[in-house]
């Protein structure tokens, strides 16, 4: 990644701050994107405490606006952008169906606000950040899949349908970009199984630190027994983002501890 620059949506999140450790860590210009200035400025500052370098621009990835002005900014600072890492998302409750519920309660305005987040939120920014990279004939974007959208789970039902539709995306535009500005232009997804994050961390633990009934089936669906850690993402990420993967496009590689391989059986 040495003399890359790498632009991470969803940056200042559980994930998005192990990419931009990790690629900041190799040798790229990383910028991280958010909405919470104070959020990011926080990885920002806990990242150079621990000596890495990274920078970070206030940034809703729903706002077109918003997000050609990022693209502006950087490549005044940069003249390039190489990466684009499209790792914002996330669920709401009210796109959830609790055991409770019926789905006939669901609610559709916050299924639109998942799926906004999630679809949107990967269109928008590929959009807006491959205008240089096809200008330059070359680049490499990695969307954020979920083992959601290739086994739905029960309950998160707006989760899995928009992380399923970015899935199909991801392969889309590889072709789109392939057949038309050549293959310079790369494509790929990593498919995530299970991590601790706040936004999940509710559902999968209690306060003891004991797994909830849903974390317990979670791990007795995934053969390594375990959560996984954040920068076990990284080999994958580095491998889909490095010039000598120029062969690997449209796929969506799973780093999951081996959950969407087992039958259960």
């Amino acid at each position: 990644m040495q003399g890359k620059v790498v632009v991470i949506t969803g940056g200042n999140g559980t994930l998005g701050s192990a990419f931009a450790r990790g690629m900041a860590e190799n040798g790229a210009t990383v910028f991280i994107l958010g909405r919470d200035a104070a959020k990011s400025k926080k990885v920002v500052d806990q990242l150079k405490n621990q000596g890495v370098q990274i920078h970070s621009l206030t940034c809703d990835v729903l706002n077109e606006q918003a997000v050609e002005h990022t693209v502006e900014t950087i490549m005044e600072k940069t003249g390039k952008i190489d990466i684009l890492i499209n790792a914002a998302g996330g669920n709401r409750t009210g796109a959830t169906v609790t055991p409770e519920q019926s789905f006939t309660e669901l609610s559709i305005d916050q299924f639109k606000q998942v799926t906004d987040l999630n679809l949107l939120g990967t269109v928008i920014p590929s959009m807006a950040f491959s205008k240089p990279m096809i200008k330059a004939g070359k680049g490499c974007i990695i969307n954020i899949s979920s083992m959601a959208a290739q086994l739905p789970l029960t309950r998160v039902v707006g989760y899995s349908a928009s992380k399923a539709a970015v899935d199909n995306f991801t392969r889309w535009m590889a072709i789109e970009f392939a057949t038309k500005y050549g293959e310079g232009i790369r494509v790929n997804a990593i498919a995530p199984g299970f991590f601790i994050a706040e936004q999940n961390k509710r559902l999968l633990l209690n306060d003891d630190g004991s797994l909830t009934a849903r974390g317990q089936t979670i791990i007795d669906q995934t053969p390594a027994n375990r959560f996984g850690r954040p920068e076990e993402l990284m080999s994958t990420l580095l491998w889909l983002c490095d010039d000598n993967s120029s062969f690997v496009n449209g796929v969506v590689i799973p780093v999951d501890g081996g959950f969407s391989a087992f039958s259960g059986v």
